[in-house]
């Protein structure tokens, strides 16, 4: 008994000490990653968000930014801001429960809640029609914007998009943990944090993988945000509700009945492209498919001037401005031809066969 009695006062006392440093570590990553933008109250949600305004002559529509899972309004701003600087009226949002932005009622919890705040925040800006894109998670809420608030769409481009229901319904184990109504709030509040950062270098890489992550991807990306228990467990409570969702979603993208690009590589770890991007493709009337071989998750980074040239393309834009979109893929893929980085071989994933008719086509 005494033995027992011990032994449970160990588990607690290390539970409390867990809990204790990520606390503190909790503090520590706000001091050193603040918010960079400002506050909205929209939709019962604090937003926060990057706003550039119009420049004197646009030569785009304006462009809407939606990240990731895990990420936050800097995963698309740090790449692909400069880029297209002083050529159009920009906002990167951090998701609702992500970066800095509040986590807002239950319907946030859904990739469809999320776009209605979204477009919500863009009245309150008096954005218009805008282009939509999207990276990996943020490509689900980029069709559900589209499916939702067609009104506030002018174009879309997906980024190595979560979009389709997958074999197995699978996800990484940590993420039905982090999400469970009673033990999430445990784990994310002690082991998720101290883990987390643990892991973080080697995980980033995967993310990349084949291509090379930057060396200062943490830092500028203020990645270690999610790692904030709060946003661990609404991270994974959105990753978790993904496949109900893309499931409903999915069958309705043939509504989509704008411009649409999509962006993917053949090399992705983290989704699968021949299901969500070839799916895409298959299912949105006149998509473009722009496929980058030895490509990984991360186009923005990795090819941005494609990315760039695919916002040209769906808004309709000389070539010569925003760059030829084909040859662009084609030399990108030369560039990234000799990468494996992560390494590759052991961050990739069994993929599934590419459906029949399935066209790595590649546009």
């Amino acid at each position: 008994m005494n033995l027992a009695a011990a032994a449970l006062a160990f588990v607690l006392s290390f539970g409390f000490l867990l809990a204790g440093v990520s606390r503190v570590g909790a503090f520590l990553i706000e001091r050193r990653n603040p918010p960079v933008g400002a506050f909205a109250e929209v939709a019962g949600t604090r937003m926060h968000f990057v706003h550039v305004p119009a420049p004197a002559r646009p030569a785009l529509p304006p462009l809407v930014f939606i990240h990731g899972a895990s990420g936050n309004l800097k995963d698309q701003m740090v790449p692909l801001r400069p880029f297209l600087e002083g050529k159009a009226e920009m906002l990167f949002v951090d998701r609702p429960g992500h970066g800095w932005s509040a986590r807002g009622g239950q319907e946030n919890a859904t990739p469809s809640g999320q776009a209605r705040t979204i477009a919500a925040l863009m009245d309150r800006l008096a954005i218009g029609k805008a282009i939509i894109v999207g990276h990996s998670f943020g490509g689900a809420v980029t069709g559900a914007l589209a499916l939702e608030r067609p009104d506030k769409v002018a174009g879309l481009v997906f980024l190595s998009a979560a979009s389709h229901p997958w074999p197995g319904k699978k996800t990484s184990w940590y993420y039905p943990l982090a999400a469970h109504p009673l033990f999430g709030r445990i784990f994310s509040n002690t082991v998720a944090l101290p883990a987390g950062l643990m892991r973080m270098p080697a995980t980033i890489g995967c993310v990349f993988s084949p291509n090379a992550a930057p060396a200062d991807y943490i830092r500028a990306g203020s990645i270690d945000l999610v790692l904030r228990p709060a946003n661990f467990r609404y991270n994974a409570q959105d990753v978790e509700g993904l496949y109900d969702h893309v499931s409903a979603a999915a069958p309705r993208y043939g509504e989509i009945a704008v411009p649409v690009v999509v962006v993917s590589g053949d090399s992705d770890t983290v989704v699968y492209e021949e299901i969500h991007s070839l799916g895409l493709k298959r299912d949105i009337p006149g998509a473009e498919l722009v496929w980058i071989g030895n490509l990984g998750h991360k186009p923005d980074y990795a090819a941005p001037e494609v990315v760039v040239a695919a916002i040209g393309r769906v808004a309709g834009a000389p070539a010569a401005e925003f760059g030829d979109l084909k040859a662009l893929a084609l030399a990108a893929e030369r560039r990234l031809s000799g990468d494996d980085h992560g390494p590759y071989a052991a961050c990739r994933d069994t993929k599934p066969a590419v459906p029949e008719g399935g066209d790595a086509g590649k546009g």
